[in-house]
């Protein structure tokens, strides 16, 4: 593998800090006193911008190169983490920072994928773009594993809820200064893609409902994240037990299912796994719906097997339908990462209404959407 890869490796790990919102926000709920839906507007400013700065990220790619688009990305997320790493924000500012984050995390995600492309040997490129999804994977687990461990460590532990942020900071510092030494020739984008063009491909039920998808997709995945550990404590879990086979546990998972998908996908084909993992995260929605202690954690485990390769297929199922409007169709459907902001909210005004598990009807109706969307993909795609 070329050295030249490893600066985006390590831009598609820092990815994962995002993720890391779900997990920080019961230390925030603690830390300021709010409900439940509150903390969770962590997530929401996160993925809200995705909504409104994912097609616009796209027009700017091609204008000002990809590069530049990532340290433009890298820099606003640095600053983001930098306040509650060296200051003590209130409620307010802190939003503010995360929606920064979120900018930040958009902009890494418009044009982390297609400048793979441009790094990458011939004949390489979705080898090696199917492993930085695993490395975000990873990047995810180890920012979740850190909201709980950097609370432990005797340099951080007194920040209470920030303890994580200065690691986060030294993360986005070491990958902007990767990135700005990395020389690159882009391919240049043949038609530039116009903001009337991209919705237009919304007219056409196939890609509307695959938008649909990937914002339920990452709706109910961000559920999970933000909602294991308190659904444990719930059931009679200690803390960091419930940390570590919650949240840690899920992104493990995920981590874990992304590295096993390209051995999968070796034997089968991307429609019939696309229908086997919706229904694996369906299974352990279902699971967590129960209530029961038993089921807890194989659901936690079934669900984070589940969910791990939806994205990719459902992204390359949608891109192998329409493969000379990729660029529009990427920045729709990472607009639809904007799922993270609304269904967990919805999540959590239920949990704040006492619904206890079956606050997990939200996730899984969710997917079972997914189940049917994979079940309607026809059989030659």
């Amino acid at each position: 593998m070329s050295l030249r890869i490893l600066p985006l490796f390590l831009v598609f790990f820092v990815m994962g800090v995002a993720d890391a919102m779900g997990p920080l926000a019961d230390g925030v709920r603690d830390g300021f006193q709010v409900g439940h839906a509150l903390a969770t507007l962590l997530t929401f400013f996160v993925f809200i911008a995705f909504a409104v700065f994912s097609v616009p990220a796209g027009l700017l790619a091609a204008r000002i190169g990809k590069r530049r688009l990532l340290l433009a990305g890298l820099g606003i997320n640095a600053a983001a983490v930098a306040v509650p790493a060296f200051g003590q924000p209130g409620f307010s500012l802190l939003l503010a920072c995360i929606f920064a984050l979120g900018i930040g995390t958009t902009f890494l995600q418009v044009a982390g994928n297609p400048i793979m492309r441009d790094v990458s040997p011939a004949g390489a490129y979705a080898r090696n773009l199917s492993f930085a999804q695993f490395v975000k994977g990873a990047g995810s687990s180890a920012s979740s594993y850190l909201v709980g461990l950097a609370a432990l460590l005797p340099l951080l532990g007194g920040m209470g809820w920030r303890s994580a942020f200065p690691v986060f900071f030294a993360f986005m510092l070491l990958a902007f200064l990767a990135v700005a030494f990395l020389k690159v020739e882009e391919a240049p984008a043949e038609v530039p893609p116009s903001l009337s063009g991209s919705f237009a491909l919304l007219r056409e039920p196939t890609f509307a409902l695959a938008v649909l998808g990937i914002f339920l997709y990452v709706g109910a995945e961000v559920c999970v994240a933000r909602f294991a550990k308190p659904g444990l404590v719930a059931l009679g879990m200690p803390e960091q037990r419930a940390l570590l086979l919650g949240p840690t546990l899920f992104f493990g998972a995920l981590t874990l299912g992304r590295l096993l998908g390209g051995v999968v996908l070796a034997r089968m084909k991307p429609l019939a796994f696309f229908r086997l993992s919706s229904a694996l995260g369906l299974a352990g929605l279902g699971a967590l719906m129960t209530g029961l202690p038993l089921l807890a954690v194989p659901g936690v485990l079934l669900a984070g097997l589940g969910f791990a390769n939806i994205w990719p297929l459902l992204f390359a199922l949608t891109i192998e339908a329409r493969p000379g409007r990729s660029s529009e169709l990427s920045g729709l459907m990472c607009m639809a990462i904007s799922g993270g902001a609304l269904v967990p909210l919805l999540m959590g005004l239920l949990a704040d209404r006492g619904a206890g598990p079956l606050a997990y009807a939200v996730p899984a109706a969710c997917f079972a959407y997914l189940v049917m969307l994979a079940l309607r993909f026809p059989r030659e795609a």
